[in-house]
This record gives structure tokens, C-alpha cells and sequence, in this order.
């Protein structure tokens, strides 16, 4: 294989398989993987716009049966730590967030052994009672899994009740790789490869938008990212006609701060050249995908910076709240200003949007 006939076919937007990204990633120099990703992203994205939302990111629960190995946020039923929200907590939380422009809730948290789909479907009827406008960007293919599997009913039937108590979007949570290998050892009793893929599908047909999500820097080989990215793409090429789709794709590292993984001495040595390759691959092998976000939540300003002119071109929300990843060691932050300077910094006008990626007065 060669360089450069790949770069010139990812120019194209030729799908390339799973070895030639393989070759790609191993071989290629970051600074003409960062120049092909830039062109392709310039290809769909012509405005120099890079955007941002103003979401909160709020857990309904802290208790999860998954124990996820990367995950110190979740605690049993019986914990003196474990909760579920409010309804008085929620309208404090959306109030605030209203109040600081942003229009969704970012709605996640835990497998609970114990919440079946009607304390879903009232949560979200009893939101949109009281907030009509409120966006619910909420749950995630692991949660839909566990609630089919509690009701026993399918995928169709969980999703149709969600959408129709007022769920807006289905987020691409509890990805991490989508390799059963490494699904095995870190969050063996979340869902499956395939069953995480098959949500998503489902989400398709019902033409209800989803995002795509990969957690990496941990035990995952540079071929089971891949694989990862090829089978994302394989979704998207699936979806029917005039369905909405993955609207967007999210790479982070692995955060280790006091986790079960760390303390069996798996770290993140994720460097920010790495991060950076990994945006310019994802661009790269992800020519169906019409948006690419940067973590700077997870690498911060500078390197998220950078992304922009490595295939990036979304740098995600100024996150009032945020949980789960927080408490694993990320603590960058940002406003509204904060974000919108960060973003003209890098050379680029920034654009507030919203989950569908329209945009919306700044």
C-alpha cells in the first residue's frame, strides 16, 4: 500500500477498508493526514464556521449495574451516594440553563437495576409538560438495551415510547470501542457490539438523529479503532433514504483519574499528537459523516484548537454540567465567550447551533 494513493482515494471520498486505514494511521506523517482531513473537511464544510451549543449535561441517576471498569461516577442501589433527580431539581437545572441560551438537555446516567421504561416515558412527558421547547438529547443504545431487556419487548417498541413521551435525540453513549474483545474486559455487562449497532439502526428507521461516540487510550488495539470507525460508517451507509442519521461523531480519550482500570495500572498516555491523528483518521475514514467534534473538555484548549485544522469542525458545548468524565481527571472549561474566543483564535468564525446542527443566532 502507499500513502499516497489512499490520501488521494480519501480525497475522493472513497470508503477505505479497515486495513488500508490500518496502513494509514501507522505510516502516514500527522502533517498530511492533518492537510487531506483539512481539504475534506473544507468539501463539506466551505463557510469557515466551526460551531458550538449550549447544552447541560444532567444524570437523571448515579446507580448503574454495568460497573464499567473506566467509570468511577456509578454506585449501587443500596450506596448512601445513590440518587435519582427530581422534578425540583430538574427545573432549577433547566431554568439555569435557559437562562445562559441553551435549549437542550443532555439527559444521561445509570443502568438502575430498578427504572423500567414508564419512569422514563413520565420523566420526559412530565419535561416537555412544563418546558415545550426543551430538547431531550437523552440516554444512549446501552440504555435502550437494558430497558428492552427489563420490559422484554424490542428495540422498536422502546424507542417508538421514548420518542413519543418526547425524546428529540439519541446520543452515541457507552461506545468506548466497538470491539466485543475489549467490551469484555471493561464494561462486560453493557451491550454488545451488535446490539449497540442495531439501536442505532432502529433510530435510523424511526428517522430520529443520533450521534456516534468512541472512548480510546485504554486497552484497545489501533486496529479495533478502526474497526470501530468502519463499522459507524457501515451504519450510516445503511440508513434509509431521507433519515437523518449519525449527525456527528465524538472521539475522546480515556480518562483514568481513580479508576478501576487505573488501579490495575492501564493509564491514558493519549499525547496530543495522538489525539490530533485520531480526528484527522476519523475525518478521514468517515467520509458519510458530516461532522466531526473536538473534546476539549477532554484535551483541552490548545490541542482542541488544533483539531479544527485537522479535520474538525464542531468544538461541542460549553457543558454547564458535566459528571461523569469530570471526575475522572477532565476539568477544562469554558463560557459562551470563552468558547466563541477560543474558536475565533484558531482562525475561524464561530457559530452557535443546535443538536441538528443549525444554526441559531450567536
Amino acid at each position: 500500500m502507499d500513502t499516497n494513493n489512499l490520501l488521494d482515494k480519501a480525497l475522493n471520498h472513497e470508503h477505505l477498508s479497515l486495513l488500508e486505514g490500518v496502513f494509514l494511521f501507522n505510516n502516514a506523517s500527522l502533517s498530511s493526514l492533518m492537510f487531506v482531513a483539512d481539504q475534506i473537511r473544507r468539501q463539506l464544510h466551505p463557510d469557515n464556521k466551526v460551531t458550538w451549543i449550549i447544552d447541560r449535561n444532567v444524570n437523571y441517576t448515579n446507580v448503574c449495574v454495568s460497573g464499567c471498569q473506566f467509570c468511577n461516577f456509578y454506585c449501587s442501589a443500596k450506596s448512601a451516594k445513590a440518587y435519582i433527580t427530581t422534578i425540583d431539581e430538574y427545573k432549577q437545572k433547566i431554568d439555569e440553563t435557559i437562562a445562559l441560551g441553551g435549549e437542550q438537555l443532555l439527559l444521561q446516567g445509570g443502568m438502575h437495576p430498578d427504572l423500567g421504561l414508564k419512569f422514563y416515558t413520565d420523566l420526559f412527558k412530565q419535561l416537555k409538560e412544563l418546558y415545550p421547547n426543551l430538547k431531550l438529547h437523552a440516554l444512549g443504545p446501552p440504555e435502550v438495551v437494558h430497558i428492552s431487556k427489563l420490559e422484554n419487548i424490542t428495540y422498536e417498541e422502546t424507542l417508538k415510547a421514548l420518542i413519543d413521551a418526547g425524546l428529540s435525540s439519541l446520543p452515541g453513549a457507552g461506545a468506548e470501542i466497538l470491539s466485543d474483545r475489549v467490551r469484555s474486559i471493561i464494561s462486560k455487562n453493557k451491550c454488545s457490539v451488535d446490539e449497540w449497532l442495531n439501536v442505532m439502526r432502529v433510530a435510523h428507521k424511526f428517522n430520529l438523529l443520533t450521534s456516534a461516540t468512541m472512548m480510546f487510550g485504554h486497552i484497545e488495539t489501533i486496529e479495533e479503532r478502526l474497526e470501530h470507525l468502519v463499522r459507524i460508517r457501515e451504519v450510516q451507509s445503511e440508513k434509509p433514504e431521507g433519515a437523518i442519521g449519525f449527525m456527528s461523531f465524538i472521539p475522546w480519550p480515556f480518562q483514568d483519574k481513580d479508576t478501576t482500570l487505573r488501579k490495575q495500572g492501564v493509564i491514558n498516555t493519549t499525547t496530543a499528537e495522538e489525539y490530533i491523528r485520531m480526528i484527522a483518521i476519523s475525518r478521514i475514514m468517515l467520509p458519510n459523516f458530516k461532522n466531526i467534534q473536538a473534546s476539549w473538555l477532554t484535551v483541552g484548549k490548545q490541542t482542541g484548537q488544533i483539531c479544527l485544522h485537522a479535520g474538525a469542525n464542531d468544538f461541542g458545548s460549553i457543558m454547564i454540567e458535566e459528571n461523569v468524565v469530570s471526575v475522572a481527571g477532565a476539568d477544562y472549561q469554558f463560557d459562551a465567550t470563552g468558547i466563541q474566543r477560543a474558536i475565533k483564535e484558531a482562525g475561524f468564525e464561530p457559530q452557535k447551533r443546535n443538536q441538528r446542527f443549525e444554526y441559531l443566532s450567536n
